[in-house]
């Protein structure tokens, strides 16, 4: 799979209570969430954010608590994938069973600046930066997470699975 989209850079240290303020965290409705994703430190991102455009991070992604409301939220507003020199791991899994791509690559985040238009080939880590000559590669997924976010998410993979050996 191929994802293409405009950058929004951030930084390390990037925590989910950043991501979406522990104060909605009584919300459950992903468009909910969506509509308060980094208003404290980026309050144009929610409004100006395209589907299929590419969050690219420093160091510690996602770090902060292990809750689920940061990747929906980055979900729903349509990110299509994560570039990070490194993620929280629990962000990371977190992330993957939503259906999220994560990928890690220092390399990219050096040379990726915001607003960049990127490709990323999700199979092989293969990361084209548009607007200026770079290219690098990050190491792919293994396949088991793959098929994970080509489902749609851990229930969605589950569901899948089900019903194969149903048949």
């Amino acid at each position: 799979m191929v994802v293409q989209g405009r950058v929004w850079k951030l930084g390390d240290n990037v925590d989910t209570d950043q991501l979406v303020p522990g104060r909605y965290l009584s919300l459950t409705d992903p468009q909910e969430l969506a509509s308060h994703c980094l208003e404290d430190v980026l309050p144009q991102f929610r409004a100006s954010v395209k589907p299929g455009d590419i969050v690219v991070a420093g160091e510690n992604f996602g770090c902060g608590s292990s809750r689920e409301h940061a990747p929906i939220a980055l979900k729903a507003l349509g990110i299509s994938c994560l570039v990070a020199d490194s993620f929280a791991r629990i962000f990371f899994r977190n992330c993957i069973n939503l259906g999220l791509p994560a990928l890690t690559c220092p390399e990219a985040v050096a040379a990726i600046e915001d607003g960049d238009e990127v490709r990323i080939d999700l199979d092989t880590g293969r990361i084209e930066n548009l607007t200026q000559p770079f290219q690098c590669s990050a190491p792919p997924l293994p396949d088991f997470l793959t098929e994970i976010i080509d489902a749609g998410g851990m229930t969605a993979y589950v569901r899948k699975r089900m019903r194969e050996q149903d048949v």
